[in-house]
């Protein structure tokens, strides 16, 4: 009898440990180098968190410009704003596999537009619509 029920315990905790990996695998959550669409290079730093089950990004560093540069094109609140430390993502969702429902803000533009993300080959796809219109970039996990 003690060794069933040492088997039920094993095979409990290698469920929850296997469950928490599949979900790490396809969380937004971490620090991801994002790569500016013309040049292909690096353009920043930004920081994934959840707060609360909603899913928001911040830009944490800016490669090739300077770390005091401001949003000149936001609008609002954002007009005018140091870029580094800007909530630039919000109110993102978990549907399946996808995060969504949520906005982003393009500093370099200042427009906001509805975004979705999600994980595929490792790497955070995220996609930004205004309409039937939209881009996606991919950015990549840093180590």
């Amino acid at each position: 009898m003690k060794f069933k029920s040492l088997f039920i315990t094993f095979a409990i905790a290698f469920f929850a440990i296997s469950s928490s990996a599949l979900f790490a695998a396809n969380s937004p959550v971490g620090t991801w180098k994002t790569i500016d669409d013309e040049t292909k290079k690096v353009k920043s730093i930004v920081e994934i968190y959840e707060k609360n089950g909603v899913v928001f990004g911040k830009i944490v560093k800016l490669i090739g410009e300077s770390q005091d540069t401001k949003c000149d094109k936001c609008k609002g609140s954002k007009f005018n704003k140091p870029i580094v430390g800007m909530v630039f993502v919000w109110g993102m969702k978990k549907d399946g596999d996808k995060y969504e429902d949520g906005k982003i803000l393009d500093p370099k533009n200042g427009k906001t537009y509805t975004c979705k993300m999600w994980i595929e080959d490792g790497n955070l796809k995220v996609r930004g619509y205004i309409g039937f219109f939209y881009r996606t970039q991919t950015w990549y996990k840093v180590k």
